[in-house]
């Protein structure tokens, strides 16, 4: 929503930039909080109390003796001395307290935005924040999932808190585009670029699942996974069981497809472009390519090596500037002049 007094709509748009910047770091962060499986290591909510860290050794110890008392100690990591338990606790404690920085970042300059313009205009950035705490309680949610009779969490919610997060991350785009006076294209691609939009996002999500049960770490080949192209610990019927998103196996089954299935589908947008000459989306379907191949060459690594940190970090990294693309795609198509 562009507005005429051009001082405060570029405070607006560094703001929003500011916070796309921040919840793309946030994203890393908690991607490498769980790729150290970190995220266990803080086993109370501590919504104000856990601001600051352990001070002094009683209290580290009190830190290290909740974790003692959830299965991923007893059953995992039970021979974790407290030097390395707190390697995984300052990965978490950075994520809950990035998160607050978050949250306060949005708050405060939204405060003042209001004072300045009518509420209405900024009812979507309001929306916007009740994520951003929506956001903090399924992270506590999918926490707790894992204290209990499992050693790592559900990686349902995981799923969850990582697609809001991305979801998060898109709505802010958005606004921050509709601040900029872009120059709209007179073209137009129906649904195509949000279909798109769709197939990254189910991506996302089953990639969340890849990782939230360390299917990574198994079938550490490509194209085949081991020496068929299906898994052969696994059945194709078994894909139509409600139990395949529990099944390690039949999940980076998906994984691996479904990234074949976009690319296929990207391949049919880029020569529909192409073919009736829209040029005004050359640029940003080049870019989608780049990143995607990309994408997918930093995946096929990623299962070789068996999730290592860096490169699995990196192919999450690259998932960021790929749905800030396809957004970009779809604002574009979105916003065009034409109207059909």
């Amino acid at each position: 929503m562009f507005i005429e007094n051009k001082q405060l709509n570029n405070s607006i748009s560094i703001w929003l930039l500011f916070m796309i910047w921040s919840i793309a770091l946030m994203i890393i962060v908690g991607g490498l909080t769980r790729l150290t499986d970190s995220g266990l290591s803080i086993t109370e909510w501590e919504l104000f109390s856990g601001t600051l860290p352990p001070l002094n050794e009683k209290q580290w110890l009190s830190y290290f003796n909740l974790y003692k008392e959830i299965p991923e100690f007893k059953l995992q990591n039970y021979s974790m001395t407290l030097k390395d338990f707190k390697v995984i606790f300052w990965w978490e404690w950075a994520h809950r307290i990035f998160g607050r920085f978050i949250g306060i970042s949005f708050l405060i300059p939204l405060v003042y935005f209001s004072f300045k313009l009518k509420l209405k205009q900024l009812l979507p950035l309001y929306f916007i924040f009740f994520l951003i705490c929506f956001q903090g309680f399924i992270g506590w949610y999918m926490v707790s999932s894992g204290l209990i009779n499992r050693v790592d969490v559900s990686h349902y919610r995981l799923s969850v808190h990582l697609l809001i997060a991305f979801f998060i991350l898109s709505l802010i785009y958005w606004n921050y585009l509709n601040y900029k006076k872009l120059r709209l294209t007179n073209q137009k691609l129906k649904f195509l670029p949000l279909i798109f939009l769709f197939l990254i996002f189910f991506q996302i999500s089953i990639g969340a699942f890849v990782s939230g049960m360390d299917a990574g770490k198994i079938y550490n080949s490509w194209p085949l996974m081991g020496s068929s192209y299906f898994p052969d610990d696994s059945m194709i019927i078994d894909l139509f069981s409600i139990n395949a998103f529990n099944d390690p196996s039949l999940v980076q089954f998906m994984h691996r497809n479904l990234a074949y299935i976009i690319l296929f589908f990207y391949i049919y947008i880029f020569i529909n472009i192409y073919i009736n000459k829209l040029l005004d989306f050359y640029l940003i379907i080049n870019i989608i390519g780049i990143l995607l191949i990309l994408q997918i060459v930093l995946g096929v690594f990623t299962l070789l090596y068996g999730a290592q940190i860096l490169i699995a970090s990196m192919h999450q990294i690259s998932s960021i500037f790929l749905v800030i693309s396809c957004v970009y795609f779809l604002y574009l198509n979105t916003k065009s002049n034409l109207q059909l």
